[in-house]
């Protein structure tokens, strides 16, 4: 009976990021930053390129939506490829650091954009630096989570950013309505530096080799 009340609060304890290893529950908590960001946007972006790009429209969403995600997949494979041939994670803490900053400014270019041209390569762009951060983020994760609890911290993983996104979907939605797109934007700016930051307390933790 003992047994099962400890396992039951290890879980409890596990699932709130206590009983995870530093790396992995900076890891979280810095996606769960980045991830709700986008989350801010996502449900209303459609309806910001038709009210500030010239000829925005569904194709227009549609195009720019595509860019975004065949730049990401065509390129990630041959990035994870280059990251898996470095030696030391310091090397990919670096890549994933420093271009999940980037990542994170993307969203001001969409204050100075008119046309469909310029929204495709800021799409381009952006899926260039994701087909980066990405790998380097799993790379760190698959060495760092704990044994015989990958499943468990896979699991909290997806459920808080899951959860995060939904919540913040519904903020954003209102404070497109309420403050305008320019003020939402630079939330989702400054959400996802944030986020980006968070990652710098795991550097101790990474082998150099």
């Amino acid at each position: 009976m003992k047994n099962k009340t400890n396992n039951k609060t290890n879980n409890k304890d596990h699932y709130f990021l206590t009983e995870i290893n530093p790396v992995i529950r900076f890891l979280i908590i810095s996606d769960v930053a980045i991830v709700g960001a986008a989350g801010l946007l996502g449900p209303v972006f459609g309806l910001f390129i038709e009210d500030n790009i010239i000829g925005g429209n569904e194709a227009v969403v549609g195009i720019a939506a595509g860019i975004f995600l065949f730049t990401k997949s065509l390129l990630q494979i041959p990035v994870a490829n280059f990251i898996d041939r470095i030696r030391g994670e310091r090397d990919d803490f670096s890549l994933l650091i420093t271009f999940s900053i980037i990542m994170g400014l993307i969203p001001l270019c969409y204050l100075f954009i008119t046309t469909p041209i310029q929204l495709y390569v800021v799409q381009f762009i952006y899926g260039l630096i994701t087909a980066i951060t990405f790998p380097s983020y799993m790379t760190i994760f698959t060495h760092h989570i704990d044994k015989n609890k990958e499943g468990t911290e896979w699991g909290i993983y997806f459920t808080l950013t899951d959860v995060t996104s939904a919540l913040l979907a519904v903020i954003g939605g209102y404070m497109a309505v309420e403050s305008g797109f320019v003020a939402l934007i630079w939330v989702v700016t400054i959400m996802s530096v944030i986020g980006a930051l968070l990652l710098y307390p795991i550097k101790k933790y990474l082998k150099t080799r």
